[in-house]
């Protein structure tokens, strides 16, 4: 089940206030926006604008002062904490800028965790499609510190997939990536959409990250300005250039 329109996370009227008083300052202002499914969607804005905000709002973790998200169906705003860590668990994937995977554990094991913690058995077809999609191979018997920081961001990307999420969501997936692992970390978000009808949400402030998706959010002092197509990397810098 989804939200109006096939939207799988719908978000209305959030706002997000922190501290109080003239030392209150408000990270999120009167924002209403919807995500559809098989997209790839970025958001961008200036530093302070907000985007990491939104996202951890969408994602369940952190709590609007005020307004509601709807994901996959369930009203995640009115969720206690036990319910909203479920519902991130069985609904939604993640992949973060420093990787986050264990480092005892191989990159087959990192990618299988979150069905491991579940108690749900892998479905070893899957697996392995997605083992081979990030070319890992001959490296699944790996631990992280024998991979490379491309390599791990492509084990947290699989690892995001493997419980066929509603949602994926990425917090600058290449932030710490060279040129050319960030590329192929892209296209793997690229590929999940497209591929496996994905849905994908990312936070980045790399306009050649924010080409590849089909959609580009942009905010600034905690308000959405500009939703539309991303265009060339040159049209995001462009863009990015009036916000400033």
């Amino acid at each position: 089940m989804a939200g109006a329109n096939g939207q799988v996370v719908v978000a209305d009227q959030l706002s997000r206030r922190y501290g109080t008083g003239a030392a209150a300052v408000d990270a999120l202002v009167d924002v209403s926006t919807g995500f559809d499914r098989d997209r790839f969607t970025a958001i961008m804005g200036p530093s302070g604008s907000g985007k990491s905000t939104l996202m951890h709002i969408l994602a369940g973790l952190d709590r609007p002062t005020t307004g509601t998200v709807e994901l996959d169906g369930v009203e995640i705003t009115a969720l206690d904490d036990g319910e909203l860590t479920q519902l991130r668990r069985d609904k939604l994937g993640f992949v973060f800028q420093f990787f986050n995977l264990l480092p005892v554990l191989t990159a087959e094991e990192n990618l299988v965790l979150p069905l491991s913690i579940a108690g749900r058995k892998p479905d070893r077809e899957w697996v392995e499609q997605l083992i081979r999609t990030v070319g890992l191979e001959e490296r699944r018997s790996h631990r992280p510190a024998e991979l490379s920081g491309g390599q791990q961001q492509r084990v947290a990307v699989a690892r995001a997939l493997v419980s066929k999420p509603a949602v994926v969501f990425a917090d600058e997936p290449t932030g710490n990536l060279d040129s050319k692992a960030s590329e192929d970390v892209l296209q793997l978000l690229r590929r999940a959409v497209d591929e496996f009808g994905q849905t994908v949400v990312m936070v980045t402030h790399d306009p050649a990250a924010a080409a590849h998706a089909d959609r580009l959010i942009t905010l600034r002092d905690g308000r959405i300005v500009h939703d539309a197509a991303p265009g060339s990397a040159d049209d995001v810098i462009e863009l990015m250039k009036q916000l400033d």
